[in-house]
C-alpha cells in the first residue's frame, strides 16, 4: 500500500513516500520513511510497528559549470545534516571523491579541476558524518553533482556530401540531406543546429531546410547541356542559428543527370556511298552519323527509309547510336547499278525541345560497283530423300549459275571423300555410290562446291540427304526371364511377350509358335503383346531336359519381316504365392542375326584351317623322322634315351643289348630301299669277329663317328644327333653346344681328356671323344 503526504517544513516542500511491505513475519509490517519528516508513526495496538532510523541529511542542488578554470579549489556547495553535534567530520566516496571533489570538516564541497560535460555530465557520490570521537552520526547518503553545459563545441559534418538531380526536375525535388553533429547538450540551445546556404552562391537554384538540412530544387529549368554540375556551401550553426552560435561549413557537389530532351540531327544532308555488288547480306555498307547533345545512353534515334527501298536496305543503331546502313537484299550490278532514297530520324523526347534547329532528314545515294562474283546456288540449302537399301541414280540436282554477264561454266564436287553420294561435275546431279541404311545413319549431310572455270571462284552449299525407311529389319523379342513352377496348372500365364523393331515404321507385331510345343502355348492379344500359357504339365526340377519354345514374330510391315527366337524357360519350385524358391537354370534364348551367323561361321572356318595346317606340319615332321628310322628299334632307343636323359647309369632308357645284337647281325646298316648308295658307315671295314669286344664298344664308337660325319656333310640328311635336346639349356649355358650340326668329325682341336676329371660318369664320354680312343677300344 502506498501513501503520499505533502509536508511543509523549514520553508521546503517535501513529498513523503511510505511503503508498507510484509516482513519475514507477515504479521509484523514495516513502515519506511524515505525522506526526513516530523510525521509520527502511530503504533496500533493490534499490530506492533518496526521503525527505521530517519535520514537527517539536508541536500541542496549541486552544480558545476564545465570548463571553469580551477587554479585553486572552489566551493560548489555544503553537506548538511539536522543531527546536532559539537564536532563534525565528513567523508565522501564515489566518482571523483577526494580527487576531483574534496570536503572539509564543515561539510563544504570543493572542485579541484576543470570539468568537461562532453566527457562526463554527472558524478554520483555518497557522504557520511562522524563526531569528534569518529563515531558515525549520519550514515551514507547519496548525492549527485551535475556538470552544466556551455557552448564550447562547434558543429561538425561527419562526411562529405554529394547529390544528384535529373535535369528538368520539378520544383521541390529533393537533392540530398545534409547532417551535422554538435557535442554540446542537445537539450539546450548549445546543441541545437540550424542550416543555411552561404550567400555567395546562386540561391535561385537550390534551397535548404534550416532544421532538417534537406537540399531541394527551386527551379524546373535545370539543363545538363547548359550546366552539368553545381557546388553549394552549407553552413551549420548552433544556438538555434543565433549570431552568437558557433558555425561550420561544407561543400556539396550536385550533379545534373541527363535525360533524352534533345533531338538527334544528321551531320550531313546528303550521304554518298560506293558499294561492291558482292557485299554479303546483313553487312554494314555505310554509317549515317548523328549529332545529339544528350549522353549516349539516353540517345534513342528512330530511322525510317522513305521512297520504297526498305526491302533492300535497313538501318540499325551502332554502338555510338549512329545509323548503320545494312544490306537486306543482295545487290546485282547487272540489274541495278544505283539507288537513291531519303532517311528520316526522330526521337521520343521526354520534354519538348527545339526541333526546328535539327536536321531530321538526309538523302542517301548508293552506287553499285561491278565485281567478278562467285557462283550462286538456286537454294540456300538443298534437301533430298532417298529410300534405303537401293541404288539411286538420280536423287536430285544442285544448280548454281554465274551471276555475271559472262555466264562462265561451272563444275561441281563434293568435299567429303567418304560421302556415299556422288555428283555429276557438269550437271550437279546427285546419285548414290552404295546402298544406304537408315538404321545406321538416318541423315547424310555434306557440302557441294561450285567452281567457275577458269576464274576459280567457288561457292559452297549444304546438302541434306534424308534416308527414307523401309521394312528391312526383323523384329526382336523382348521378354523378361520366364519360369514355370512345378505345380502350375493348365492355362496358367507364366510370362508376357513383347517385341521391338529398328525400323521407323509403326509395327503390328503378332506372336505364334514356330514349332509345336507339348508344354506351352501362346495367346496373342493383337495389341503387340502375347502371353505364354501352360499347355500341359507336369514339370519337375529332376527332369533332365530344359524347357524351351520357338517363338515366331511378324511385324506386319511391307514386306513382312519374321524372326524366330528360341526362348528358354526355367523350371522352378515355387511357394503358394508363385514365388520361386529353387530353380534349375535353363538354356538361354538363341536369337541370332544373319550377320552374327556369318561372323561365327567365318571364325569356325578360320580355326579349322589353322588346325589343319598345324596337323599337316606335325605329320610332315613325323614323316621326316620316319624316313630316318632305318635302324629300327635301335634308333628309337637312342632318341628315347636322349629325350628322357639319365646319363650312362640309366639302363631303362638305353638298352645296350640291342646295340650289341645289332653289331653282330649288321642291322645298323641303312635299308637299301631308302638310299641306293651305301652310307659311310656301311663302307666301314669291320674288324674280324674274334677281335670284336664283348660289349661291341668299338663298333659303337665307329657308328657314332660315321653318323656325325653324315650330319656334317649330307645337307639332306636329318641330323642323327642323339643329344639334340641340348638346345633347351639356352645359348648362355656353360656347357656350350653338343650338337653335331656345329661340330665336325675331323679337324677338331678340342681335347676331351678333361672329362676324365669329372668323375666316372663322364669317363666313357672322354674315351669316345679322346685322342687315343681307338687304342682304348683295341685293348678290349
Amino acid at each position: 500500500m502506498m501513501a503520499w503526504l505533502q509536508l511543509r517544513t523549514m520553508g521546503l516542500v517535501a513529498i513523503m513516500v511510505f511503503s508498507v511491505s510484509l516482513a519475514e513475519d507477515p504479521g509484523l509490517p514495516v513502515v519506511e520513511a524515505e525522506q526526513q519528516s516530523p510525521v509520527e508513526i502511530v503504533k496500533k495496538e493490534s499490530h506492533p510497528v518496526l521503525f527505521r532510523q530517519k535520514r537527517e541529511w539536508i541536500w541542496n542542488s549541486l552544480y558545476v559549470v564545465e570548463e571553469q578554470p580551477a587554479p585553486i579549489a572552489y566551493k560548489i556547495g555544503q553537506l548538511k545534516s539536522s543531527q546536532k553535534a559539537q564536532v563534525k567530520n565528513f567523508k565522501i566516496e564515489g566518482e571523483g571523491a577526494n580527487t576531483i571533489f574534496i570536503v572539509d570538516h564543515k561539510g563544504d564541497l570543493f572542485v579541484t579541476r576543470t570539468l568537461d560535460r562532453e566527457e562526463k555530465n554527472a558524478y554520483h557520490l555518497t557522504a557520511r558524518m562522524y563526531d569528534g570521537n569518529n563515531n558515525l552520526i549520519e550514515d551514507s547518503g547519496e548525492f549527485v553533482v551535475q556538470v552544466t553545459d556551455i557552448n564550447d563545441n562547434t558543429p561538425v559534418f561527419p562526411k562529405t556530401y554529394n547529390g544528384s538531380i535529373m535535369e528538368r526536375s520539378t520544383i521541390g525535388t529533393k537533392v540530398v540531406e545534409v547532417r551535422a553533429t554538435d557535442a554540446d547538450d542537445p537539450t539546450t540551445a548549445n546543441g541545437e543546429l540550424r542550416y543555411s546556404l552561404v550567400q555567395d552562391v546562386d540561391l535561385t537554384t537550390f534551397e535548404i531546410d534550416s532544421i532538417t538540412g534537406v537540399i531541394s530544387c527551386k527551379t524546373n529549368t535545370l539543363d545538363r547541356e547548359t550546366k552539368s554540375q553545381y557546388v553549394v556551401v552549407v553552413k551549420a550553426q548552433d544556438m538555434r542559428g543565433m549570431a552568437t552560435g558557433s558555425t561550420s561549413t561544407t561543400s556539396v557537389t550536385i550533379t545534373i543527370t541527363d535525360i533524352n530532351d534533345n533531338m538527334a540531327s544528321f551531320t550531313r544532308k546528303t550521304y554518298e556511298l560506293h558499294v561492291p555488288e558482292d557485299r554479303k547480306l546483313n553487312e554494314k555498307i555505310g554509317t549515317l552519323e548523328l549529332e545529339d547533345r544528350d549522353q549516349i545512353q539516353n540517345k534513342e534515334p528512330i530511322f525510317n527509309i522513305l521512297n520504297g527501298n526498305s526491302n533492300i536496305f535497313y538501318i540499325e543503331l551502332s554502338p555510338n547510336k549512329d545509323g548503320n546502313l545494312m544490306l537486306k537484299q543482295a545487290l546485282d550490278y547487272e540489274t541495278t547499278n544505283s539507288y537513291t532514297f531519303t532517311v528520316q530520324v526522330r526521337e521520343n523526347l521526354r520534354f519538348p525541345a527545339d526541333v526546328n534547329s535539327a536536321v531530321t532528314t538526309a538523302k542517301v545515294n548508293i552506287k553499285v560497283l561491278d565485281v567478278d562474283e562467285a557462283p550462286v546456288f538456286s537454294q540456300p540449302i538443298y534437301t533430298f530423300t532417298v529410300i534405303e537399301e537401293r541404288i539411286v541414280s538420280n536423287i536430285g540436282t544442285v544448280i548454281a549459275r554465274d551471276p555475271d554477264r559472262a555466264n562462265k561454266s561451272i563444275r561441281y564436287s563434293i568435299l567429303d571423300k567418304d560421302c556415299p553420294i556422288s555428283i555429276n561435275p557438269l550437271t550437279g546431279q546427285l546419285s548414290t555410290l552404295r546402298m544406304l541404311d537408315r538404321e545406321l545413319e538416318a541423315t547424310h549431310m555434306f557440302q557441294v562446291k561450285a567452281q567457275e572455270e577458269p576464274s576459280g571462284l567457288e561457292s559452297f552449299v549444304k546438302v541434306n540427304i534424308l534416308v527414307q525407311d523401309i521394312n528391312d529389319n526383323k523384329p526382336e523379342l523382348t521378354v523378361d526371364e520366364i519360369f514355370v513352377c512345378e505345380n502350375d496348372l493348365t492355362n496358367m500365364v507364366i510370362g508376357t511377350l513383347r517385341a521391338t523393331d529398328k525400323d521407323d515404321q509403326p509395327a503390328s507385331f503378332s506372336f505364334s509358335l514356330a514349332s509345336e510345343s507339348s508344354n506351352f502355348s501362346i495367346k496373342d492379344y493383337g495389341n503387340n503383346t502375347a502371353d505364354i500359357m501352360v499347355k500341359q504339365g507336369p514339370f519337375s526340377l529332376e527332369d533332365p531336359k530344359d524347357y524351351s519354345m520357338d517363338v515366331r514374330i511378324s511385324d506386319g510391315g511391307r514386306p513382312i519381316q519374321t524372326s524366330i527366337t528360341k526362348l528358354a524357360i526355367k523350371s522352378c519350385r515355387c511357394d503358394a504365392r508363385r514365388i520361386p524358391t529353387q530353380c534349375k537354370a535353363g538354356a538361354r534364348r538363341m536369337g541370332v542375326s544373319v550377320h552374327a551367323l556369318i561372323a561365327i561361321l567365318l571364325c569356325i572356318l578360320t580355326i579349322l584351317v589353322i588346325v589343319i595346317l598345324f596337323v599337316m606340319r606335325k605329320r610332315y615332321q613325323k614323316d621326316s623322322l620316319a624316313s630316318m628310322k632305318n635302324s629300327g628299334e635301335i634308333h628309337e632307343q637312342l632318341v628315347t634315351y636322349d629325350e628322357e636323359g639319365g646319363g650312362e647309369m640309366d639302363t631303362n632308357g638305353y638298352d645296350v643289348s640291342i646295340l650289341t645284337s645289332a653289331c653282330h647281325d649288321g642291322s645298323l646298316l641303312r635299308h637299301p630301299d631308302h638310299h641306293p648308295h651305301p652310307s659311310l658307315y656301311a663302307m666301314v671295314q669291320k674288324p674280324p669277329h674274334h677281335a670284336q669286344p664283348t660289349a661291341c664298344k668299338g663298333d659303337m664308337a665307329v657308328m657314332i663317328e660315321v653318323k656325325k660325319d653324315e650330319a656334317d656333310h649330307d645337307r639332306d640328311c636329318f641330323p642323327y644327333d642323339t643329344l639334340h635336346i641340348y638346345g633347351y639349356e639356352g645359348p648362355e649355358s656353360l656347357a656350350g653346344s653338343l650338337s653335331s650340326l656345329q661340330s665336325s668329325s675331323t679337324g677338331s682341336n678340342l681335347d676331351y681328356d678333361f672329362l676324365n676329371d669329372w668323375g666316372p660318369r663322364f669317363r666313357t664320354l672322354a674315351e669316345l671323344y679322346g685322342v687315343d680312343a681307338p687304342d682304348y677300344y683295341h685293348q678290349y
